[in-house]
């Protein structure tokens, strides 16, 4: 029997799934509100280990291992979720800052990994609340899509304010999800 020959194609980093991708977005957006940093504790990891404090949002080289052992996640081919709304509703309020957007997902919302689902997602919000089209409420509102809801998966509402700095998607990601100062 002929042995394959490894390519350096078989040699790419494989991007780690599952465990080590809640603890990384636990770290970056701790609930999406309050402070900026998090703590991981012995808990978090299953072993004893030292506080880390995370400063920057997660990137791929960060979260990359070089052994081929570890399978890449398989992402549905087909929307498990396709005509089933993703936003359960969305309700304007004020507060101390001014107003926010309640953004309240579906089960459907919180369970899909449909690529393209986010997008989708954010056009039912704008359906129901048009005045919500801004960059600044978008990259908040595709920043709790990505992180919050792994996070924190049964938190009743995701909050966007329209008086947020629009700073970008990463930026937006580093004040976990909350640029311009902590949720109240």
């Amino acid at each position: 029997m002929r042995q394959r020959t490894r390519t350096a194609h078989d040699r790419r980093p494989r991007v780690v799934h599952g465990a080590a991708v809640a603890l990384l977005l636990s770290l970056a957006v701790a609930g999406c509100g309050g402070d900026n940093t998090s703590t991981a504790t012995t808990s978090d990891l299953g072993s004893p280990t030292p506080s880390a404090r995370l400063t920057a949002p997660p990137t791929t080289a960060s979260i990359a291992i070089t052994s081929p052992a570890t399978p890449l996640a398989a992402q549905p081919t087909v929307d498990p979720y396709e005509g089933i709304p993703l936003v359960d509703h969305v309700e304007w309020t004020e507060n101390v800052d001014g107003a926010r957007l309640l953004v309240f997902p579906s089960e459907a919302g919180r369970r899909t990994t449909y690529p393209g689902s986010d997008e989708r997602a954010w056009q039912e919000v704008l359906a129901e609340s048009p005045d919500a089209d801004t960059p600044g409420m978008r990259d908040q509102f595709i920043c709790h899509w990505d992180w919050a809801r792994l996070v924190q998966p049964n938190k009743p509402s995701w909050n966007i304010e329209p008086w947020r700095p629009a700073v970008g998607y990463p930026a937006t990601v580093q004040a976990s999800c909350n640029p311009g100062g902590p949720e109240r």
